[in-house]
């Protein structure tokens, strides 16, 4: 009944809370989570995750690994222990970032009553969790523009923080990208390179909902818990050290892992993996396509039905010749990737190989 509702996807939002909630009431998936996040972190001296004892634990009975610590929230006794403050929070934003973009598995219920500080190094102080009932994860796409999004931001490169919301779909593809650019900006300029003390985040918010209402942008239910962790990893930095310069902390983090992400052994390593189910599923992608066209034609137009009759049998006669191309094809991105990789150690291989990749298309090609 609300003109917005479409856009704020309420139904959506309540589905995703319902799911969370619902998970939150078992334990084996909460042991589950704590253990996971465990060997994510296993001998880091960022933070501790409490080992579980799994032949104790039923969906209502989590037992785990006792744990002494100080909790986050008790600023007293952080000080009395001589806790380095600057340190303490800089360390939780590190936290937070690698959970999300690194291991792509994140606490989503970082409030100070589920985080604990062991001081007993207070220059470098250790965070100790529990409670891991509601934990969050991103879909591949949405990590990516997401880490690509932060990283625009930090650099003042609004225009691209625009053109990455029209691109993931968050707002209509008929989005004007300067009048985006334009309202991005506006927002966001006016909180950087301050500390977060000087920093009204409840002004920020609201002038962000002014700018989503204006160009429609969609709440997106999969973001929420992220939403909800960010919020809490912000009030938590506030309160630990109102001098934390969050841009500062975070961006160090999200270039190293775009710099994994693009490393060309990576790139080949995921192109190794994928490309045997892509060869697999390419030529029942193109007969299911044949015969949806087929499906579709009308038959009074018989010079339609000829044309996409011989489209139909080239595609199913040329299944072998399509595997041969999508090889080809690879061997050209290997070659491509090494090319820009290379040139500047290994010259020669890099465009030997390159040139094999292109042979290897042309050959293809010529047979298909």
């Amino acid at each position: 009944f609300v003109s917005e509702a479409p856009r704020l996807r309420p139904r959506e939002v309540v589905n995703e809370y319902e799911r969370v909630i619902y998970d939150e009431l078992d334990l084996i998936r909460e042991a589950a989570n704590c253990s996971q996040l465990r060997r994510n972190w296993l001998g880091s001296d960022l933070i501790y995750h409490p080992i579980v004892m799994f032949d104790h634990t039923r969906e209502n009975v989590l037992v785990m690994e006792r744990i002494h610590g100080i909790p986050v929230d008790d600023i007293d006794a952080l000080r009395a222990k001589g806790v380095n403050f600057q340190a303490l929070g800089e360390r939780g934003v590190e936290i937070f970032f690698k959970q999300v973009f690194r291991d792509n598995f994140f606490h989503a219920d970082m409030h100070p009553g589920n985080i604990f500080v062991d001081a007993s190094n207070p220059e470098r102080p250790r965070y100790l969790g529990v409670d891991f009932g509601i934990v969050g994860s991103l879909n591949p796409s949405d990590q990516r523009y997401l880490a690509e999004n932060f990283l625009a931001f930090f650099n003042h490169d609004y225009r691209r923080v625009a053109e990455l919301h029209i691109e993931s779909g968050w707002v209509p593809a008929s989005t004007r990208v300067d009048e985006f650019e334009g309202a991005i900006r506006s927002v966001c300029e006016p909180i950087f390179q301050k500390p977060l003390s000087e920093i009204s985040f409840g002004v920020v918010l609201i002038r962000l909902f002014a700018t989503a209402r204006r160009f429609q942008m969609e709440v997106q239910p999969q973001l929420v818990l992220l939403q909800k962790t960010v919020l809490n990893v912000e009030g938590l930095g506030r309160q630990l050290y109102p001098e934390l310069d969050l841009w500062k902390t975070a961006k160090p983090v999200l270039e190293q892992w775009m710099r994994e992400r693009l490393n060309p052994a990576n790139t080949m390593m995921r192109l190794r993996t994928h490309l045997p189910l892509m060869l697999e599923t390419l030529p029942e992608l193109a007969g299911t396509l044949a015969r949806r066209i087929e499906s579709g034609i009308d038959p009074n137009a018989q010079k339609n039905e000829r044309a996409l009759a011989q489209i139909s049998n080239e595609v199913r006669a040329g299944n072998h010749a399509t595997r041969r191309t999508i090889a080809g094809m690879g061997w050209l991105v290997c070659a491509l990737i090494a090319l820009s990789a290379l040139p500047f150690y290994w010259p020669w291989p890099s465009i030997a190989l390159a040139l094999a990749g292109a042979v290897c298309l042309w050959r293809s090609r010529v047979a298909a």
